[in-house]
């Protein structure tokens, strides 16, 4: 009985000293808006659901900031682009189509969880590809900042290369965005980028949208 009484003691102190740790880092945490500017927990919540916005890290491991979810814009230099392509992937990148390139920024949470399979992963990409050049052929590219986690599940059997001279993280992917993002680049140098875990269909919106016919 005392050795038992022994026991439940230590884990209440376990427990409460747990406690009390994660409640020290999470008073230690600092929320940001979009232009990292400090805001409270409470509005920082309140604008990530209403908005649909995402929570990511900051400057500082303790930094917490609010991100918009797309962004459109022009590159400046399309073929430049697909020349540091065409080199890493050894295949010719075709200018005279959209340019789709999916973006893994090394392990994390959301890419390290869930029930999907490496077989089922590919049937999802097959699809996604299938869509995309239904709507328009495209070049299609897989591009990784890192690859721990990729190789296993995560790579779908797809042909993944590194990110030539960080030039994708750098023109499109400033901060690491949870799971995976994309960009589509058109013909025109236009280009929408969606950062975060997404769905074939916002891909093929995104293609829609940056088709010209």
């Amino acid at each position: 009985m005392k050795k038992t009484l022994r026991i439940l003691i230590i884990a209440v102190l376990m427990g409460s000293f747990s406690y009390s740790q994660n409640k020290k880092v999470d008073n230690n945490i600092k929320y940001f808006d979009e232009n990292y500017n400090p805001i409270s927990k409470t509005e920082f919540d309140n604008r990530k659901w209403k908005n649909r916005l995402l929570s990511i890290q900051g400057d500082s491991i303790n930094h917490k900031i609010l991100s918009l979810r797309e962004n459109q814009g022009v590159l400046q230099n399309r073929k430049y682009l697909d020349s540091l392509l065409t080199s890493s992937t050894n295949k010719i990148i075709d200018s005279s189509k959209p340019l789709v390139i999916v973006y893994y920024p090394g392990k994390d949470p959301c890419n390290s969880s869930g029930s999907a399979t490496r077989r089922t992963i590919r049937s999802w990409y097959k699809k996604m590809e299938k869509g995309i050049n239904k709507i328009k052929e495209s070049n299609i590219i897989y591009v990784y900042k890192t690859k721990d986690g990729l190789y296993g599940k995560n790579d779908g059997f797809k042909e993944w290369i590194k990110d030539p001279e960080q030039t994708i993280e750098r023109l499109f992917f400033k901060r690491h965005y949870p799971c995976s993002s994309f960009v589509v680049i058109s013909e025109n140098n236009e280009f929408i980028s969606y950062f975060g875990e997404f769905s074939k269909e916002y891909i093929w919106k995104a293609i829609d949208l940056m088709t010209d016919e």
